[in-house]
Order: C-alpha cells, then structure tokens, then sequence
C-alpha cells in the first residue's frame, strides 16, 4: 500500500518545439472516397481525414477553393493520386 497522500504533483512543463501551422487543406478522391490532407507550406502532408466531417466543414468555412492540384509543386506530395484525381482536387489556402 502507497505511504502518499492525494495526488501526485504535476511534473513541470517541457518546452518544445511546435509544428508550424497547417497552410493547405486539399479535398480530393481516393478509391471512391473523399479525403481532406492537411499540408506544411513545404507541402509536407501532417495529417489525412474523412472529408466529410464537420472539422472539414469548419476549416473551410469562408475560403475560396483553387480548382486542381495538378501543379508541379503538387507532385511530390500527391505522388499516389492520379491525374484525373489531382486535377478534380479542391486547394484551401488555410489562413496563417
């Protein structure tokens, strides 16, 4: 049986570093369904998720989409799309 009494204390905070923001958000289709990513302005993808949920919906509110990601900055990180899929893409430009 533990001698300690209530809780333990919290340890101290550990500063790190933090990821930058996300900067595009990209809708397109893959397999039949739709995906959002998530992309680093390097166009380094952090994060992929169900296009239709109601994140997506708040993350877009309000913004414009380009048409296409079938530029050569989108090479790289959409290498396993197909062109059709590319150029049928929705582009977010997320604000900073």
């Amino acid at each position: 049986m533990s001698q300690v009494y209530g809780s333990e204390a919290p340890r101290a905070h550990r500063q790190a570093e933090h990821q930058p923001p996300a900067r595009f958000l990209v809708l397109i289709e893959s397999g039949g369904v739709a995906v959002a990513r998530l992309f680093l302005e390097t166009r380094q993808q952090v994060a992929d998720f169900d296009a239709g949920t109601g994140e997506t919906a708040q993350m877009i509110a309000g913004l414009v989409a380009q048409q296409g990601a079938d530029g050569a900055e989108w090479d790289r990180a959409l290498e396993g799309h197909s062109l059709a899929e590319r150029r049928a893409a929705q582009v977010f430009v997320l604000p900073a």
